[in-house]
């Protein structure tokens, strides 16, 4: 028979069992809580997904906090701990990221951390405008910084660099829709600019252009001038003839965007003391195509000036119907211009009825 101390006593068996089952459900209440840190959906309200963006320079706090406010994580403590637990969050990746509702914590953590999830963002950039629109446009669409930009369109070693033999890349920086990552280095979208303008001014424009006896340069200027006056892409080629005939006669070009390129507050409507500005790009005054381009055109363009369409006229100027009226005598021109200001008088006058009937009181 057993002595009493090796006997269990029913009340420590009991309290074994006890302490056993809550330690169990400790664990597993210790087990659900991490598992919901970790992998819990962060619910967004009414929305399928948000955009966020990660910015250069920014702090992981700025980030939790921007993160907070834009309601895309529920608990900033939860996902503090879950940066520190797995860490390096001071290896947050720039970009424009896209989550969608539900997403957890640890999946979001890993995003920003990685630069999983990053969106490409285009960006379109229109033939026809000059380097510091596009620098605005980038700015304001894909974060970049706007003086690096033109700091380095003007940058002559950055230029050669990149096998544009000039003081500026205005003109090589072919317009197109590009697809950026958020605050992408300025340097590397100008190197794709310029790598896309290679590929449209390719070997057989360059031999062309040989044969005319133009420099890429000056195709290129000419292109830009092109690219200035056209509205219908059908009169390119007539556009680019009247040039090209005035360039051989020695005709001063008398092209408007040379002047809109260096006047202030432009684009406007040019005026008379406009063209008495001594100016390299005046071609009002200066004989031959200006120092460089006013710019920066699409391939149409430099198609356009290299492949002109023959014919005698010399000048032209716009019909108020999206095109142009061409004439091969300064008298014809004369006449199409006296229509053409008729035309606009005619359409502020009705401008200005409109305007004073829309300000009228009822019953007047």
């Amino acid at each position: 028979m057993k002595g009493a101390s090796e006997q269990k006593s029913p009340t420590v068996d009991l309290l074994i069992k006890a302490g056993l089952a809550a330690l169990a459900v400790l664990v597993l209440f210790g087990a659900t809580k991490v598992y919901d840190i970790l992998y819990g959906p962060n619910e967004f309200s009414g929305v399928d997904k948000k955009t966020f963006y990660v910015s250069q320079g920014q702090s992981f706090a700025s980030i939790v906090d921007s993160l907070e406010a834009s309601g895309i994580i529920r608990s900033r403590p939860l996902f503090v701990f879950v940066a520190k637990l797995f860490g390096g969050s001071n290896r947050i990746k720039i970009g424009k990221y896209e989550f969608p509702s539900g997403i957890s914590n640890l999946d979001l953590f890993f995003s920003i951390r990685e630069g999983r999830k990053k969106m490409l963002i285009p960006v379109t950039l229109n033939e026809g405008l000059r380097a510091s629109r596009f620098a605005a446009i980038l700015s304001r669409e894909a974060g970049i910084d706007s003086a690096r930009y033109i700091e380095l369109v003007n940058d002559e070693r950055f230029a050669r660099s990149l096998g544009i033999g000039r003081s500026s890349l205005e003109g090589y920086l072919m317009p197109e829709t590009y697809y950026l990552q958020w605050q992408e280095e300025e340097e590397d979208i100008l190197k794709q600019q310029v790598r896309q303008f290679k590929r449209a001014y390719d070997d057989s424009l360059s031999a062309r252009a040989s044969t005319l006896g133009f420099s890429m340069h000056e195709a290129v200027t000419l292109a830009s001038i092109i690219e200035g006056e056209v509205v219908l892409d059908e009169e390119r080629e007539r556009i680019s003839g009247v040039y090209h005939n005035r360039l051989r006669k020695g005709m001063l070009l008398q092209a408007d965007p040379t002047i809109q390129y260096f006047i202030e507050n432009g684009p406007r409507r040019v005026r008379y003391s406009d063209l008495r500005i001594n100016h390299p790009y005046n071609t009002y005054r200066m004989k031959g195509l200006p120092p460089g381009p006013v710019n920066n055109p699409g391939r149409a363009s430099l198609v356009a000036a290299l492949y002109p369409e023959k014919h005698n006229y010399l000048y032209f100027v716009a019909n108020w119907k999206g095109g142009h009226w061409f004439s091969s005598s300064y008298a014809e021109h004369l006449r199409y211009v006296r229509m053409h200001r008729r035309v606009r008088g005619e359409r502020q006058s009705q401008s200005a009825a409109e305007s004073l009937s829309g300000v009228a009181p009822k019953g007047s």
